[in-house]
This record gives C-alpha cells, sequence and structure tokens, in this order.
C-alpha cells in the first residue's frame, strides 16, 4: 500500500439508516480525502434516520446526499473496489455477505443501534450522539494507522483492538 493511495472503505449494517451512515460522513470527513468511504445494508429501510442526520449536522458534518441502500450495489461489476470493509451491527457482522471482490481486509465495529432507543427526542438524540462518539474514536484511530507500512497481520490485528474499543456492543462475530 503506498502513501498516496486513496483508500476505499466500506460500512456495512443492516438498515443502513443510522450508523453505517454516521461512520461514512465522519469518515469521508476526518479522512481528508485519503479515504473514500460508502456504507450500505443488507436489508435497507429505505430511509435515513433523521437522528441520524441532526446528529451529523450537530457535529459540523455532511448530512446531505445519503441514502439507505443495498450491499449489492457494492458486489455489482463496476463498483468501487473496497480495500476495508466494516461492519457496524452485530446482524450485519453474522450474515452471509456478498463475494467481495480482491478480498478487502474486513473487520467488525459493532456497536448498541441508537434507533432501537425508546424514549423520547433527548433520548434518542444522546444514543445518536454516543453512537457518532463512538464511532469517530473508531474512525481516527483507524485514519492514525500508517496503512503503507504496516503488515497484514499487524494490520488486522489492530482492525479487531479497533472494535473492541469503548462502546463495543457485547455480541460478536463468529470467526470465519
Amino acid at each position: 500500500m503506498t502513501t498516496d493511495r486513496v483508500y476505499n472503505v466500506l460500512f456495512l449494517c443492516t438498515g443502513n439508516s443510522a450508523r453505517s451512515i454516521l461512520a461514512e460522513s465522519i469518515l469521508n470527513a476526518e479522512g481528508k480525502g485519503r479515504f473514500n468511504a460508502y456504507s450500505a445494508g443488507s436489508q435497507p429501510k429505505g430511509e435515513v434516520n433523521p437522528f441520524a442526520l441532526k446528529e451529523l449536522e450537530t457535529l459540523g458534518y455532511p448530512s446531505n446526499g445519503f441514502r439507505s441502500k443495498s450491499w449489492d450495489e457494492f458486489a455489482e461489476p463496476g463498483a468501487p473496489h473496497m480495500d476495508f470493509i466494516f461492519t457496524v451491527c452485530d446482524s450485519a457482522a453474522g450474515e452471509a455477505c456478498p463475494v467481495w471482490i480482491g478480498h478487502p481486509m474486513s473487520a467488525h465495529w459493532g456497536i448498541e443501534d441508537p434507533s432501537a432507543v425508546e424514549g423520547g427526542d433527548i433520548e434518542k438524540s444522546r444514543a445518536f450522539a454516543q453512537a457518532a462518539r463512538f464511532l469517530k474514536n473508531r474512525i481516527m484511530s483507524f485514519i492514525s494507522l500508517p496503512l503503507a507500512s504496516i503488515d497484514k497481520l499487524a494490520l488486522e490485528t489492530h482492525l479487531r483492538q479497533i472494535g473492541a474499543m469503548e462502546g463495543a456492543s457485547i455480541k460478536q462475530p463468529k470467526a470465519n
């Protein structure tokens, strides 16, 4: 991997309406042109959760142009070649994923679903703020890795460690 290379990263979640959208926006902004982030879901909900968009706006990240889409779009011919794929929900981590061309590096960075929080707007907003914080912490750790000089085994170890950071969901995916 060379230092001037732009890496493609796909964040997967079942519904592609909250966590994966947050991660896509945060990485595209914080990656400062070194990364192209995308998001998708195994069973997309068809719309982005408004609390996710509101949290992105609150944090100063882009919040326009997002849509809930299937991960099949990224397994089709002509789709961007992915270098990294991160599952951000436990359901997506356990599902049978499409075959990804080039066998990108992958890891599970699961956090609890803020969309599942019950209560009023304050409780929901708090859950989305927490999810965004956990994702940003993982993303900042990821983009600080020396991708151009680290060997594959060490990189895999670092990616798994990032997934175990604060806020990691209790469930862990089955080993492949």
